[in-house]
């Protein structure tokens, strides 16, 4: 089978994989787990040096790989180029932390020694997405191999050409042959790498459909997995909020990638004696940014991944007009070529609607009245969903009790937008996944936590 990836913004083809064969996918996994052997031996040091040489390379090929997230998925270059440079930061991160994150803990158990001790599982499967094409790897793959594993990446067929690139990057960057593979396969092959025996774990980022599949698959053959799923995140606005500062925050959030993010802002609860004003800023806001071309440096945001995906968020938009809410700004597909569609605002949205009860993945933010704080928490928990959250108020002592106590998600800021630091623990509840990826958690989702005591 050949996979065909193309230009999102063009419609035009851009290149033609060949599926790996089964045997070629043995093979692989065989091999990983063979360099895994000899990699759980090397230091922290030596494999710091590795991951330090990867960050370069990132730093160095960024405008590359930029363009090439553009053309793959839409991404605007100055934003790959960004995305580049935090994979390179990632990569520090971990070079720098694992030793401390993954350090043998002493244990008082009435014996001469007792004690945590921390173990590379083997090797660990990704199954990752197109939206953060190389992002979302490396923030699996950095801490995987310090911790002493192999990686697999089945990547989304449609960023192919980024997938190879990661393999290309840890190759260049000395990382021992194997260590770290691109599996070009449809998605219909998944579970029968993730039951094989010496993949020992898994790990995706996707939607809820896919993470169910990939965590039934990991279920029944008894494997360890991590899911970030999909998320409706609800960005609460209080009334003695600064609105000017809210509605560009929330703006820029709900377009971060296009609107193409799991902790992009989807929901806007707004509280009734400010809910005018603010939906007139945020409408202004979202209008001022620049759709257009993601090569030109001036480009706020550029088209959705894929036309199907652009269709099914305009239907979404048409549903929730339909049921009673009011279109602000946008909503039109545009007449050309590609998968555009232009930053919208639906006003007097209701949990009712789609745009309430599902995730919109793309420049489409719903606003919704409350009659109070009260009732602003309830509307937010009121999903399946629970990745990010944020609160605006002028109120740091209130807004800090809301978002650690009153919120139900994963993330929770304060008069910020939602987002991922290797620093920071990231994951969701709820319909949204669970484990955690980044800082010290991170590291040791994919680990034995070896108990050693010594009489």
């Amino acid at each position: 089978m050949t996979i065909i990836t193309v230009n999102p913004a063009t419609g035009e083809e851009l290149g033609a994989y060949v599926e790996h064969e089964d045997a070629e996918v043995t093979a692989a996994i065989e091999e990983a787990d063979r360099a895994h052997r000899a990699w759980r031996r090397t230091t922290f040091a030596e494999r710091a040096a590795v991951l330090g040489r990867v960050a370069d390379l990132l730093e160095e090929r960024a405008g590359a790989l930029a363009e090439l997230m553009a053309a793959e998925m839409g991404k605007p270059v100055r934003d790959g180029r960004a995305e580049a440079t935090k994979c390179a930061w990632a990569c520090r991160h971990y070079a720098g932390n694992a030793e401390r994150y993954l350090a043998d803990e002493p244990i008082e158990a009435g014996r001469t020694r007792s004690y945590v001790h921390y173990e590379p599982l083997g090797v660990v499967l990704a199954v990752m997405p197109w939206n953060f094409p190389f992002w979302q790897v490396f923030r699996f793959a950095a801490p995987a191999l310090m911790a002493g594993n192999a990686g697999l990446l089945k990547h989304a067929s449609s960023v192919t050409g980024c997938a190879l690139e990661i393999e290309r990057l840890f190759a260049d960057a000395g990382l021992p042959a194997g260590l770290f593979r691109t599996l070009v396969v449809s998605s219909g092959r998944v579970e029968a790498i993730v039951a094989h025996p010496l993949v020992r774990a898994v790990t995706l980022t996707g939607s809820g459909p896919a993470g169910a599949a990939v965590a039934s698959a990991a279920a029944r053959h008894l494997k360890k997995s991590v899911l970030e799923l999909g998320g409706s995140d609800p960005y609460v606005v209080l009334a003695d909020a600064d609105l000017d500062h809210a509605a560009d925050v929330c703006a820029r959030s709900r377009l971060t990638n296009g609107g193409q993010s799991c902790i992009a802002a989807k929901r806007f609860i707004v509280e009734d004696a400010v809910y005018d004003a603010f939906v007139e800023k945020l409408a202004a806001a979202m209008a001022d940014r620049r759709m257009g071309d993601p090569r030109d440096e001036a480009t706020d945001y550029g088209p959705q991944a894929r036309v199907e995906l652009r269709d099914e968020l305009a239907e979404q938009v048409r549903a929730s007009v339909a049921a009673g809410a009011r279109l602000v700004v946008g909503g039109e597909v545009p007449d050309r070529p590609g998968a555009w569609y232009p930053a919208t605002v639906l006003a007097d949205v209701d949990a009712s609607m789609i745009a309430f009860r599902e995730e919109t993945f793309g420049p489409v933010a719903a606003v919704v009245r409350a009659a109070d704080e009260a009732d602003a928490i309830a509307l937010a928990n009121d999903t399946v969903f629970g990745l990010g959250a944020a609160v605006f108020t002028r109120d740091t002592e209130r807004g800090e009790r809301i978002a650690a106590v009153e919120l139900d998600a994963g993330c929770c800021f304060v008069n910020d937008l939602v987002a991922s630091d290797p620093r920071l623990p990231f994951g969701g509840v709820k319909e949204s996944g669970f484990g955690r990826e980044l800082s010290h958690l991170g590291i040791r989702e994919f680990v034995n936590a070896k108990t050693v005591v010594v009489a």
